[in-house]
């Protein structure tokens, strides 16, 4: 009876262990170029969205459009430190060449009478 008792201890340990497994996730927003990390995504209703909290930012996001992505959890994690890419800095346009100043018409000599 004792045995049968351990036995079953070990065995709900084992199960209780497994339901412990987190997944995770990288979601990115083709329309935007983003990309999310997250361990949970949630349906987000009848429209198709998903519903995530963002590991890196904690923001509660929802996507219309993604590609979700089952990662490890060093990717995860790499991921989550790693720093957010810079916006590219727009080019700064030339100067705009400096306007010509009037050329003034050589001076006629006065008429003599």
């Amino acid at each position: 009876m004792k045995r049968k008792h351990i036995a079953m201890w070990a065995m709900v340990g084992l199960i209780m262990s497994m339901a412990g497994c987190t997944n995770y996730y990288k979601v990115s927003d083709p329309g935007s170029g983003h990309t999310y990390y997250t361990s949970k995504v949630k349906d987000g209703g009848r429209t198709g969205a998903i519903k995530f909290e963002d590991a890196k930012s904690k923001s509660t996001v929802t996507l219309q459009s993604s590609e979700v992505k089952e990662i490890s959890e060093e990717e995860f994690e790499a991921g989550v430190k790693a720093k957010a890419p810079t916006p590219a800095q727009a080019p700064v346009p030339a100067p705009a060449p400096a306007a010509a100043a009037p050329v003034e018409a050589p001076a006629q000599p006065a008429d003599p009478k």
